[in-house]
Parts: structure tokens; C-alpha cells; sequence
């Protein structure tokens, strides 16, 4: 069944049925639910679902902190101007509390890299958990050796990197360390960074020592370097794996281009070898939490009382072999909501699986949103362009309906207006799309392989059309 279809069949009758579901059922019947079906009560603090580590004993929290996407705050001194768009720096304080309540409610893996936040989260991460309060045995550090330049690739380097994650972490171990973004580049970009400067006997002897407890990978790209690092299991004993995986990815390899693979196979190769999985992106960057509506209607009939964000993180959390899922929580809201999911994890069936893997995903691949997921290794551009923000907007308006075909279309002046006005609100002029100028420096660092010029250039042509009414 095609899109137009399903909207003609399904869409408007799927919508009532979900808010005649949500209307009928009262908050004694559902617990304590508000009126857009949303939990208000408490979440416990003693539910928390854990996997056991099967080498360490490791009781870890199947929800973890990934500590890519920050709350942030305006730097002082720095006023937005036409020109120069407003600077804005991590809010450390927002961030304490954050740490603090997913502590407090049994969440014990902290996800970061030298990499993210423009190379300060792992020092934000490192206050936080200082400042909980909480014993260092309390919880788990995961950062990883991030020297994607090959201006890093030297030994000396690499281990001047190592040693900067425990500073910054405030930490003399760490409890899962990771070489971070195996795949893309490659075997020879594989070799460069790993192999040939003998950095990966380096974190070996670490891990024997017991600076690094657990080692691992994390893979985006070429499935040859994924297959590579499994064959020689024996030789480098992994520890644990970490892979994107959610219910759209599960059979589908189009997002992430041809020389990848869907996330069962993934998945079933690390479960086959007794790896333990810790999974990257189960909202894909947030996009499954913001699905369009006739989709947010079919999971809402399903399950009025819960988000759907909750689809996908007890799809992951129904899958055996996963030790924990990444969420990149920046505020509150977040964090109380992917809570609920696993205070305690209420399993998906083997039926309601297949229905999100076959069903729902053919459903979401129906609309051409780009598959960007925010993790901003893309940026910074050198030309200002705020890449991330461009294509959540675009894909914003898709989900919407307003990114219309033509001028004919019967919602033209009023999508044109949304997308228009609300481009101009979520990217300054001066970091909008029409400023690419195709270095494709961008390109080598996306882990989803998107021809970002190309994309850029596509949405600007698109924005002018608009402007001039020529679509």
C-alpha cells in the first residue's frame, strides 16, 4: 500500500480512533495521563531495568546517557546580529541536573566522546557526575578514541587523547572505551588510525592494565571493516559492540548507503559471538519521536497512554542481546519520558516487533525525509552553514505536509507560509543553505554516507521557487 492510499484508507479513521481511544479512557483507567495522553505521575525510583555485562558481572541500566546533545545556553557577550549569529556554550548547571535525576532514577552509563559538544562534553560530563555526589563504583563511563583527522593518526596522538578523556572525566579509568566510527573511510582509514600506528596495541595493554575495563567499537559505514574486526574476535576479544539500530533500520540498509548493512544482521552477528550490543540512535536522531501524524495516529491507537518515542526504545529494549540504549536526552522531558520506558521495560511482543519492522518502516521509508540524525559530525562547516538544523527543519515540514509538489497542490500558500517562515526562524540567513559553496568537506564525516551538498543544494532551489512563486 502506497502512501496516498493509506491516507485515503486508513489515515483520517486511524486519527479518530486514536483520539476517541485517548478521550474514552480516564486517568483512573490509565494512571495519571493529562489530557494529550501524557504521564504526570511520579517515576519511580527503584525500577530501572539492568543487563548483566556477561564478562564483568556489570549490571548496567538498559537506558544510557548520551552525552552528545547538551542543553546549551547563550554566551555572554555575544549578541545576535544580521551578521554574526548568537554563540551559545554548554548550560552546565542544566546538565548537573540532568545527570543527577538519571542517577537518581538508576540510570548508571554515561555515553560521551572528545568529539562531542564541540570537544567539551566529556569535561561537562565529568562535572556532572562529580558534582551528583555519587560513588565513582555507582556508574559507568563509555568515551571513545574519536581521531577522525588524520592530523590525529600519529601513536602520540592517540595516546594524548586517552590520556585527556581521563582529565576531562575526572576519572583514572574507563569503564567502556570504544574506537569510534569504525566503517567509515574504509579499511585503509581503519588501518591508519589503529593499525598501522599501533594505537590499538596501545589500548589493549590499557585494557590489560585496567585503565580501560571494556573495549569496543562503534560502527558506521563499509560493513568489510564491521566483518573484519568480528573474524578477528579471538585476536582482539571484544568486549561489547555499539551499532545504530531502531525498528526502521532493522531490515532496511537505504539510509545508511550500499556498502552498509540493515541492523539484524548487525545485530545477530555480535549476538551470535555472545557480544554484548549497545545500541546508537534508536530515535534516529530524535525523528522517531516526531513521526508524521497519520503514523503517530496508528502507534497512538495502539497505545494511547504511551509516547512514541516508547515504540523504539522498548523495540531495543526487547532485544536480548542489548546491554543498553543511547538517548541523547537534552532536557528534562526527554529524560522523564525515555524513564518511563524503562521503569521498568515492558517488552514488546514478537508480533508488535515485526509490525514496527515491516509495517511501520514501510510507512516512515514513504516519506522523503533525509536521514540526518543530528549527531553534528558534519559541523562545523567552514562556511556557517548549520547543517543539522537545515534538515531537521525540511524534515519537519515533510512530516507536516508542508513541502508541497506544486503550485496545484491544495495546501500551496499555506505550506509555503510554514515552510518559509519557520526556515527563516530555525536558521539565521547567514547559515541557511544558499551559502554552500560544494567543499564537501562535510561529506567524509557523516556517519549516515548523505551527499549533504547535494541535499543543501536541493532545499535551496526549493526555498527560491517558493520565494518566487515557481514551483
Amino acid at each position: 500500500m502506497n502512501r496516498r492510499d493509506f491516507l485515503k484508507i486508513g489515515g483520517t479513521a486511524t486519527a479518530a480512533a486514536a483520539l476517541a481511544a485517548c478521550v474514552g479512557k480516564s486517568n483512573s483507567e490509565l494512571g495519571d495521563i493529562d489530557p494529550l495522553g501524557h504521564h504526570t505521575g511520579e517515576i519511580p525510583t527503584d525500577k530501572m531495568t539492568y543487563r548483566t555485562n556477561p564478562k564483568t558481572g556489570d549490571k548496567v541500566s538498559l537506558l544510557g546517557y548520551g552525552m552528545m546533545r547538551l542543553p546549551n545556553k547563550p554566551m555572554s557577550n555575544n549578541a545576535l546580529t544580521a551578521d554574526k549569529p548568537q554563540e551559545e556554550e554548554i548550560d552546565q548547571e542544566q546538565v548537573n541536573k540532568l545527570v543527577k535525576f538519571a542517577l537518581d532514577h538508576g540510570v548508571n552509563y554515561f555515553d560521551t566522546s572528545p568529539a562531542y559538544c564541540r570537544g567539551h562534553s566529556e569535561e561537562s560530563t565529568g562535572i556532572a557526575l562529580k558534582a551528583s555526589g555519587y560513588d565513582r563504583s555507582k556508574y559507568f563511563i563509555a568515551t571513545k578514541l574519536s581521531n577522525f583527522s588524520p592530523d590525529q593518526w600519529s601513536y602520540a596522538e592517540g595516546v594524548k587523547m586517552f590520556q585527556n578523556s581521563l582529565k576531562y572525566l575526572q576519572t583514572d579509568h574507563i569503564d567502556y572505551l570504544l574506537l569510534h566510527g569504525v566503517g567509515m573511510g574504509g579499511m585503509e582509514n581503519f588501518n591508519n588510525r589503529y593499525i598501522n600506528n599501533k594505537l590499538l596495541d596501545y589500548l589493549l595493554e590499557q585494557r590489560a592494565r585496567g585503565f580501560i575495563r571494556n573495549l569496543g567499537f562503534s560502527y558506521h559505514g563499509d560493513v568489510e571493516v564491521f566483518d573484519y574486526l568480528l573474524e578477528n574476535h579471538d585476536k582482539y576479544k571484544w568486549d561489547f559492540v555499539q551499532i545504530q539500530m531502531n525498528y526502521v533500520d532493522w531490515s532496511w540498509s537505504k539510509e545508511s548507503g550500499a556498502h552498509n548493512a540493515g541492523a539484524k544482521y548487525l545485530y545477530e552477528e555480535l549476538e551470535k559471538r555472545g557480544i554484548p550490543a549497545v545500541i546508537m540512535e534508536p530515535l534516529l536522531g530524535g525523528r522517531l519521536s516526531k513521526m508524521p501524524d497519520h503514523i503517530v495516529a496508528t502507534l497512538k491507537h495502539q497505545e494511547p497512554e504511551n509516547s512514541v518515542a516508547s515504540w523504539a526504545f522498548r523495540y531495543v529494549g526487547s532485544k536480548p542481546n542489548v546491554l543498553t540504549a543511547l538517548s541523547g536526552m537534552t532536557y528534562m522531558e526527554h529524560l522523564e519520558d525515555n524513564l518511563r520506558s524503562f521503569c521498568p521495560l515492558d517488552p514488546l511482543t514478537d508480533q508488535e516487533q515485526e509490525w514496527l519492522e515491516t509495517e511501520v518502516a514501510t510507512l516512515y521509508y514513504s516519506y522523503p525525509t533525509i536521514p540526518c540524525n543530528d549527531c553534528k559530525y558534519c559541523m562545523p562547516c567552514p562556511y556557517g552553514i548549520d547543517i543539522p538544523s537545515i534538515f531537521t527543519h525540511y524534515n519537519k515540514c515533510v512530516n507536516k505536509g508542508n513541502v508541497p509538489e506544486s503550485m496545484q497542490a491544495a495546501n500551496y500558500w499555506e505550506a509555503r507560509h510554514a515552510f518559509l517562515v519557520g526556515y527563516d526562524r530555525a536558521v539565521p540567513k547567514v547559515r541557511q543553505a544558499d551559502h554552500c559553496i560544494g567543499c564537501r568537506q562535510c561529506v567524509i564525516h557523516c556517519p549516515q554516507n548523505i551527499d549533504i551538498p547535494r541535499e543543501l543544494t536541493r532545499i535551496d532551489q526549493f526555498v527560491e521557487k517558493l520565494k518566487q512563486n515557481t514551483l
